[in-house]
């Protein structure tokens, strides 16, 4: 994993960890199917316009399947699934849910791939979510409802397939027809649920201001980067974003809501940055399709490091 994906890693996960800031304002007064389809629309026309201004809308053609499916593994129902849950647990606690995604990655990689995970990253990836127990541990609760658990468990797995679909699928798709078309078919699938639930009255400048920043930056460029770290490192090693994300959301809610910064909060996010490190230095052995069935056949081993 070179620099550059180990900082565009760093960069998603501020990002996305900024996102809570604004779903805090914004959630609500329109609350969560509404926000959510605001969110992904204005990403949608956002990165519409991108593509455009680039002439590259044909890129969107010949994929609508593609994008519609990873457009509702990746963000629609996960999407909903989380604003269900985060009704009746607390953010700590979902964030642990969140965070399970790399350790479900793994799984889906290991069984459905054939993906030999190297023992350097299965440490890590017990580790990184070690740290983000730790991180929250003081925010945690059993007294959760348990469908909202299994809703959260159940988003994390599917972006864990998500993220396997679109390396499968759309691997020789640019990273922003992937992030566009999969929140162009976002947006038209939560469409009806959003109108059912939207609120009565219009929403405050600083509320619509947020879901503005949510849409562009939190979605349209963030799934951009993710896509692209996708293509270039893999799945196992971009999911642990989803480790610096309760990391980075604890450190912007310190510095702009004035939320208390605890040891056990400093500790963990020590032991996050140790667990991601291993996993993007560590190596992965994962099955190959046969040499006779590729473009650069050669005569070569049937698995490689990667």
């Amino acid at each position: 994993m070179n620099v550059r994906a180990r900082v565009e890693l760093v960069l998603l996960g501020a990002i996305w960890g900024s996102s809570f800031l604004f779903m805090r304002v914004a959630a609500p007064e329109f609350g969560p199917l509404a926000l959510i389809e605001v969110r992904v629309a204005i990403a949608a026309l956002f990165l519409t316009a991108v593509l455009a201004s680039r002439g590259e809308l044909a890129s969107l053609r010949g994929h609508a399947f593609d994008f519609a499916l990873v457009g509702a593994l990746n963000s629609a129902i996960p999407f909903s699934l989380f604003a269900f849950a985060t009704l009746s647990l607390p953010a700590g606690y979902s964030s642990v849910l969140n965070a399970t995604v790399p350790l479900f990655g793994a799984v889906v990689g290991f069984v459905w791939l054939g993906e030999r995970l190297a023992f350097a990253r299965v440490l890590g990836l017990a580790i990184g979510f070690g740290g983000v127990v730790l991180l929250v541990l003081e925010k945690l609760t059993l007294a959760g409802d348990r469908t909202a658990v299994a809703a959260g468990l159940a988003a994390a797995v599917l972006y864990a397939i998500a993220a396997h679909v679109t390396r499968r699928r759309l691997a020789n798709v640019a990273p922003l027809a992937i992030a566009t078309g999969s929140q162009l078919t976002a947006a038209a699938l939560l469409a009806p649920f959003a109108l059912a639930t939207a609120p009565r009255t219009w929403p405050s400048a600083p509320s619509l201001a947020c879901a503005v920043v949510l849409g562009v930056l939190c979605t349209g460029l963030a799934y951009v980067l993710y896509f692209r770290l996708l293509a270039a490192v893999g799945a196992a090693r971009s999911m642990t974003v989803t480790y610096l994300i309760p990391l980075f959301g604890l450190l912007w809610g310190a510095l702009f809501l004035s939320e208390p910064l605890r040891p056990s909060m400093l500790v963990g996010g020590v032991v996050i940055l140790i667990g991601v490190t291993l996993v993007v230095r560590g190596g992965t052995s994962a099955a190959r399709p046969p040499a006779a069935t590729r473009p650069d056949a050669q005569p070569a081993p049937t698995r490689t490091a990667r």
